[in-house]
């Protein structure tokens, strides 16, 4: 093996996801050079778009699917040749109401409709009402906190001074979830509306007192200062290619298929990075590395110990169908119904039980999960043949599926078996009925565990996050400007610019942006 040691960067950057190529080309475009180290043969990490089912012309987000947390800022600032296209429909949940198959539609362009919808469910307005004060509510939190994450962090009390809402405040920041979701609705189903935005990747509860599915539900709900989830045009792929674009443009040198291995420092000088390629190992050496992987990775990069082991908690499946099902609520046209996110067992009783049976260990009797189409809003990742044949994906992300649950070689086949059935329920036609086939004849479906997500793509435990997130703000006085920007290790020329950063988690290039402002600001290391 050839161990080749290379000239000094000014910055390399470990891992070419999509928040590594956000700092690469920032400090790029600040006339540093920067050095970009991806493990695979393709940069994205989660955000890429994937050709799954031989034969078919379809490129499916595999992992992530969805764009909020990424600032309009972040886009200006490079120049992103990107397109985010919002969704008329919000979400509609299938339910049944004295034994007939009904349905609760919220419509994001026509609130006259939604307010019948929610009328035609709950038997008056309260809860339409009451949805209407909640969400007001958040979305002037969205207002206010949105921006603060890409300037420098706050303290609590400087956040809590920029909500100026002590009421909000203290349901969002400081009491459990579930306290305020019960006192502001009285029905099931909505209640458990709204708290699936708590339990994304989460593993947690309503009333989780260590405020988990607070801070969940804080990331959720605040993008750009709306709390939209806009489809990428092209696929989450598109959003990674507009990203490297921008960072090769400005000077960056992206490397793939190189495995970083060990990166040393003692906190002063430059650091050293040593990684594997296809010819053999080399060394580089750079006053600042920022690492574009989970703590606990950094930690093993280090030769640290890192801790206890992060938990994901989703069950990821895609699906490409000949058509979309028919809806047991004959009332409800599945064109809308699937375009916006389609809840299935997320009622709140459904929710708290699914999270206690995985707790103890058991999958859940009826895994709760959502479902939307990419092609309804953005037909752009089909091929002409497959646009001619009338296909539609479905991607579908399930709830309280952790790690744990899947020792067992068999356990991911219960798993989309069982999350499948709760599907079949609500639709006049099972599922597989609707599936497409492959070149070789076999239903276009995967999954994905979180075991499967670790090997494939680094998250450890499978943790879509990193870790668990973090409130957007400080609770010490920050000593140096990688504190400042919520990036800081306990090695000053080692920053995180992932989604294990302080105001990390989602396809957001937070994290990126920020270690590359810390790394700015700093310019005499």
């Amino acid at each position: 093996m050839t161990t080749i040691v290379s000239s000094r960067y000014d910055a390399v950057i470990v891992g070419g996801g999509h928040n590594g190529l956000v700092a690469a080309a920032y400090l790029a475009r600040a006339g540093r050079r920067v050095l970009v180290l991806e493990r695979l043969a393709r940069v994205g990490g989660a955000a890429v778009s994937t050709r799954a089912f031989p034969g078919v012309d379809a490129r499916l987000s595999r992992y992530s699917y969805l764009v909020s947390l990424l600032p309009r800022k972040v886009v200006r600032d490079l120049g992103l040749r990107l397109e985010l296209r919002r969704r008329r429909i919000a979400s509609y949940t299938p339910t049944e109401r004295d034994g007939k198959p009904t349905g609760l539609l919220v419509d994001a362009a026509d609130p006259d409709r939604t307010r019948e919808s929610f009328r035609a469910l709950t038997g008056g307005d309260r809860e339409w009402q009451a949805w209407q004060r909640f969400y007001g509510t958040t979305g002037e939190v969205a207002r206010r906190v949105f921006p603060t994450l890409t300037e420098p962090l706050p303290s609590r009390a400087e956040l809590r001074r920029r909500v100026d809402d002590g009421a909000a405040w203290t349901a969002l920041f400081e009491r459990p979830l579930g306290e305020t979701v019960e006192r502001a609705f009285t029905d099931d189903l909505v209640r458990g509306v709204v708290l699936t935005d708590a339990l994304i990747g989460t593993f947690t509860h309503a009333h989780d007192p260590a405020l988990r599915q607070n801070r969940c539900f804080l990331y959720h709900v605040i993008g750009n200062g709306t709390g939209d989830w806009d489809v990428p045009v092209g696929g989450m792929g598109a959003v990674t290619d507009a990203l490297a674009e921008a960072a090769l443009a400005a000077g960056a040198e992206i490397r793939t298929g190189c495995e970083v291995t060990t990166v040393a420092t003692d906190g002063r000088g430059d650091a050293e990075v040593t990684y594997r390629h296809p010819d053999g190992e080399a060394t580089v050496a750079a006053p600042r590395v920022l690492v574009n992987a989970a703590p606990a990775a950094l930690a093993r990069l280090l030769g640290e110990e890192p801790g206890l082991a992060p938990e994901g908690s989703q069950l990821k499946v895609n699906m490409v169908l000949r058509r979309l099902p028919r809806l047991r609520d004959a009332a409800a046209d599945p064109r809308e119904a699937f375009a916006g996110t389609f809840h299935i067992a997320e009622g709140y009783r459904d929710l708290e039980t699914a999270y206690t049976e995985a707790l103890a260990g058991r999958m859940p009797s009826a895994p709760p999960s959502e479902i939307y189409c990419h092609t309804l809003t953005d037909p752009s990742i089909l091929g002409p043949e497959s646009t001619r044949q009338g296909l539609q994906t479905l991607t579908l992300f399930g709830l309280h599926m952790p790690a744990r649950l899947f020792g067992d070689p068999a356990a991911k086949g219960r798993a989309l078996a069982a999350s499948l059935a709760q599907l079949d329920a609500v639709l006049a036609e099972p599922i597989a009925d609707c599936l497409a086939t492959d070149a070789d004849g076999r239903p276009c479906i995967e999954a994905r565990t979180p075991p499967e997500l670790e090997r494939e793509i680094g998250l450890p435990g499978g943790h879509i996050f990193h870790r668990d997130l973090a409130f957007p703000f400080s609770d010490e006085e920050p000593a140096d400007a990688a504190a400042r920007w919520g990036v800081a290790t306990v090695h000053p020329n080692v920053l995180l610019c992932g989604a294990g950063a302080v105001r990390g988690g989602g396809v957001s290039g937070i994290p990126g942006h920020n270690a590359a402002q810390a790394v700015l600001a700093d310019p005499g290391r």
